[in-house]
């Protein structure tokens, strides 16, 4: 029978710190005057009200200091390197943070901000937090291991990608936050309940990252009262490695994240197809077009939620590696034709407007 202390201690733990961190990240915003400012692509309600921008703290003295202190609960720990992943994600995610604030203050440019997305992957990649193989899904068994210098390479593309992602994707009211909410329990039911021997250590990770998450939503969700800010890179880069850590099971993230991930793949194909930098920001994510067609912030975000929870439910549900793979299909297919639907809708808005 599993043991439940450990986990009740750690998501309470976890969820208090955030959420008595709300209060204090409100009050530095306003002091430093670390807030909101309407203009660009960022229109909503919070940007007029000059919301704190400084929400991601919530996050990370949720997540980090109750990673700590779970070091000291008796689990099984089966992973002889744990303690030097551990290490590598938690050094990586100060970092990373760091360079979130620095965002936060002096609005940094998009390549200052990729270079420190490089260097925090690096930092994790050389604690051993790296993507070795994964599963055929057309044999159900694990590749062989990749060469080195190609495992560093996907490892880097994969940090770098989820950190732009969920980045990219803190654009509605509690958006970002439920998103990570709903992958982190994906997660950590697959580490605690369905591998087999089950990771208990790891799902502590896990479950550190939904309470902090949760803590943090209760400020974010409309109408929101705290932006994440530069804090959303920190939390893609905590979803990029425990998605590692947690039994490198690609197939978890991709499934519950597939429809975020799928938005930052058309935005970059159209700014590069318009002459633009990828990683020069727009209101063309898909939350932004339905912000800018009509829907409310809460309908687009539970429409979101209710997205990325069927399809992570369908990962938890089913074992084999085909049926996983082929949800993908649908998945992508559902996603294309929903972009090319809001694309016309938003061009046809346009020709009536002028």
């Amino acid at each position: 029978m599993v043991e439940l202390a450990p986990f009740i201690i750690v998501f309470a733990l976890s969820f208090s710190i955030a959420l008595l961190a709300g209060p204090v990240a409100q009050w530095l915003g306003r002091r430093y005057n670390i807030i909101a400012v309407a203009g660009g692509r960022r229109l909503n309600e919070g940007d007029k009200r000059g919301v704190s921008k400084l929400g991601g703290l919530c996050l990370f003295l949720g997540f980090t200091l109750t990673v700590l202190v779970a070091q000291l609960l008796p689990v099984p720990r089966l992973d002889p390197y744990e303690i030097i992943r551990l290490a590598g994600l938690l050094l990586g995610g100060v970092f990373i943070f760091a360079v979130g604030i620095l965002d936060d203050l002096f609005n940094l440019r998009s390549f200052p901000q990729f270079l420190g997305q490089f260097i925090a992957a690096g930092i994790a990649i050389s604690f051993q937090i790296f993507i070795e193989y994964i599963n055929n899904p057309f044999t159900g068994q694990q590749t062989d291991p990749w060469p080195f210098i190609f495992t560093v390479a996907v490892s880097f593309f994969w940090l770098i990608g989820m950190m732009n992602t969920v980045n990219w994707l803190d654009g509605a009211d509690g958006l970002a936050g439920g998103v990570a909410l709903i992958a982190g329990a994906t997660l950590f039911i697959n580490s605690a309940f369905v591998l087999s021997p089950p990771q208990t250590s790891v799902s502590l990770l896990m479950l550190a990252l939904m309470g902090s998450s949760l803590g943090f939503l209760l400020y974010n969700f409309y109408p929101a009262r705290i932006f994440m800010g530069g804090g959303a890179v920190y939390l893609g880069y905590l979803l990029g490695t425990l998605s590692i850590i947690g039994g490198a099971k690609m197939a978890t993230i991709l499934l519950v994240m597939g429809l975020p991930l799928l938005d930052v793949g058309w935005q970059i194909l159209n700014r590069l197809r318009q002459g633009r930098s990828p990683f020069d920001g727009d209101r063309g994510h898909i939350h932004f077009r339905l912000l800018d067609l009509g829907f409310s912030q809460r309908q687009i975000v539970i429409g979101y939620y209710a997205f990325c929870a069927l399809f992570g439910g369908i990962n938890l549900l089913v074992e084999s590696q085909m049926f996983k793979f082929l949800a993908m299909g649908v998945m992508f297919a559902l996603a294309v034709v929903g972009f090319a639907f809001v694309a016309r809708s938003g061009q046809a808005g346009s020709s009536k407007s002028s």
